[in-house]
């Protein structure tokens, strides 16, 4: 592997597309995975079984977009059209959710009764619309433009920008959205109001930012075949690496969706940390630093040697934040967890990227999907709901009641995170292979 790639093997307007596109698409995500489980929670009391019900409704659908999408833009061998498209689609529908209210559904529908079903109910449903836009721009076709548009021995550096971005997307989100008061209607619609327009926007600037990489379009394609490519077993026998660290992000994934659709609810509700905002934005700076070195130290070690201290930062946070609750040791948890949490994307990400076979980037971003969302995203908030059913019930000013998560979803996620590093050490071999 090449130690002294440097930034200018990539055109100069590849990092301001990387950056850009990856930014806003992270933000969308994170209105989508952390915010909106506080926006049914908060606006329509729904329950940890209906959290996970659409964390899970959301993963179906990514990852079935992300298949037929990206199979989709290899046979046409087009990328920019379904991303700058994709993300004009993506903020029209974010848009929509402004119009999901107490007052719309009640006076579309009736009966003060029935507000709170019905607006889960349409939460889950336009969260799926959502989710194929955004899964077809961002999932499918923006994620194997990058896979094309990075070089062996480079692809560390750009896969630990890629990989902190999610970190950056909170920090913009938390910080900009701090002063909104998100127990009250109109402070939602102005989030999506603006995290819509916003979307659009780039992806009308990415008409002009975003250069074709030259993806070789064949007339021949069989679509249906290259859908399945990535299932079929003489590829998965000529790509054992590839698929071993398929599965190796599987279970890190599932570890991280244990906890993270409650995560916000646990600092918000649970620990009462009204400043909570303030207290994650040096975790997320800092994490977000460790995360590009963490691409840097992937470039020049390889998978083995990079995944393990990430994997060890991971399960640091996590014994932390289940043992303590006290501000500062919640920070540091927080801080280690985060960190283990984006660099491991990172090194993943790149591992990845590294073994899936030239020409083939859209056949396999359905695959990476179903390792990232589909799988975890059905399996890990189940285990957070299921970790969750005794807890703590509140009750609200109007007199519903709402659940109150606890610290048990760290210890259920720190279990998930010792299997995948068993599974590593045990493996390390066929890991270490370059």
């Amino acid at each position: 592997m090449n130690k002294n790639v440097k930034s200018s093997i990539y055109p100069p307007r590849f990092w301001p597309a990387l950056i850009i596109f990856s930014l806003t698409g992270q933000v969308a995500w994170v209105v989508e995975n952390m915010y909106f489980n506080v926006f049914i929670y908060k606006m329509f009391q729904a329950s940890a079984e209906e959290i996970s019900l659409m964390v899970a409704a959301s993963a179906v659908m990514a990852t079935l977009t992300t298949v037929l999408i990206g199979a989709l833009s290899d046979k046409i061998g087009k990328r920019k059209i379904f991303i700058c498209g994709g993300y004009i689609l993506w903020g029209i529908s974010i848009l929509c959710f402004a119009f999901i209210r107490a007052d719309v559904i009640a006076a579309l529908f009736g009966g003060a009764a029935s507000v709170a079903a019905t607006g889960v109910t349409l939460v889950i449903v336009m969260d799926c619309v959502m989710t194929f836009f955004g899964s077809s721009a961002n999932d499918a076709c923006f994620n194997a433009w990058l896979t094309d548009a990075t070089e062996k021995g480079g692809r560390g550096a750009a896969e630990g920008v890629n990989a902190m971005m999610p970190l950056i997307a909170i920090l913009v989100v938390f910080g900009g959205f701090m002063s909104f008061d998100l127990n009250r209607a109109e402070s939602w619609v102005s989030i999506y109001l603006i995290i819509g327009i916003t979307v659009m926007i780039i992806g009308l600037l990415g008409l002009v930012l975003i250069a074709e990489t030259g993806v070789k379009k064949e007339e021949n394609q069989d679509y249906w075949g290259n859908i399945l490519y990535g299932f079929r077993p003489t590829v998965v026998k000529a790509n054992p690496t590839l698929y071993l660290t398929l599965f190796g992000f599987v279970i890190f994934n599932i570890a991280i969706q244990v906890f993270m659709p409650y995560l916000i609810l646990y600092y918000d509700v649970s620990l009462g940390l009204d400043n909570y905002v303030i207290i994650m934005a040096p975790a997320i700076i800092l994490a977000a630093v460790v995360t590009v070195f963490a691409g840097k130290y992937y470039d020049k070690v390889g998978f083995y040697r990079s995944v393990i201290p990430s994997l060890g930062l991971l399960m640091a946070g996590f014994v932390i934040l289940f043992f303590f609750k006290q501000t500062l040791l919640v920070f540091i948890g927080s801080l280690l967890m985060m960190s283990g949490y984006l660099s491991g994307m990172a090194v993943f990400g790149a591992m990845i990227r590294e073994r899936i076979p030239a020409g083939k980037a859209g056949m396999f971003q359905g695959l990476r999907i179903f390792a990232q969302v589909l799988i975890p995203g059905v399996i890990g908030p189940y285990i957070g709901a299921l970790v969750l059913r005794g807890a703590e019930k509140i009750v609200n000013d109007d007199g519903t009641t709402s659940f109150v998560p606890n610290a048990n979803v760290f210890l259920a996620a720190l279990v998930v995170a010792v299997i995948l590093m068993i599974l590593i050490v045990w493996k390390k071999n066929a890991f270490k292979e370059k």
